[in-house]
């Protein structure tokens, strides 16, 4: 796989602006929506603000393997069935943009000090046909961006028009 510079550069701008973005966007929220749920099943935007601060932690951890280890193997990721029990409320918004940021700044740091070719390492997941660093970078991005749309959707769309994520 040949990666190309200006690629690596916009997924590293992409990985650092979203701290700006959604710190920006989420202090254009009223407090009320916050913790409103807006129907069965939908998640509050605190809770999406709080699942995109849980899962840093997680991608510098895949992240740092596959930067030290020959074609590591994962399994699937699925926070809702770490747990049995009902989740926890999620901690003040504010603390959750404050791990955000940290945990992001972390993986931030990690993969700009890496050569070009450690973007094309590569590992093994169950869930895609390819899987390695540069993929995973753009990965963690576009999880981003999704949650921040679903924040947005979740805040300014009439309910008639608002996505139902079930099957």
């Amino acid at each position: 796989m040949h990666l190309q510079q200006p690629e690596t550069d916009a997924i590293l701008r992409g990985l650092q602006d979203s701290c700006t973005i959604l710190s920006g966007f989420v202090a254009a929220i009223p407090e009320e929506a916050l913790h409103r749920v807006r129907g069965e099943g939908f998640w509050t935007i605190a809770q999406h603000v709080a699942h995109l601060a849980d899962v840093q932690p997680m991608g510098l951890g895949r992240l740092t393997r596959m930067l030290q280890e020959d074609t590591p193997e994962f399994i699937p990721f699925f926070p809702d069935e770490e747990t049995n029990s009902k989740p926890a409320p999620p901690p003040p918004v504010q603390q959750s943009l404050a791990d955000f940021q940290k945990g992001r700044q972390a993986i931030v740091d990690l993969l700009t000090g890496i050569a070009p070719a450690d973007w094309a390492r590569t590992a093994i997941h169950p869930e895609y046909q390819q899987y390695g660093v540069q993929i995973f970078a753009r990965h963690i991005l576009m999880h981003d961006h999704w949650h921040m749309y679903r924040i947005e959707e979740l805040w300014l769309t009439r309910d008639a028009y608002l996505t139902s994520m079930g099957g």
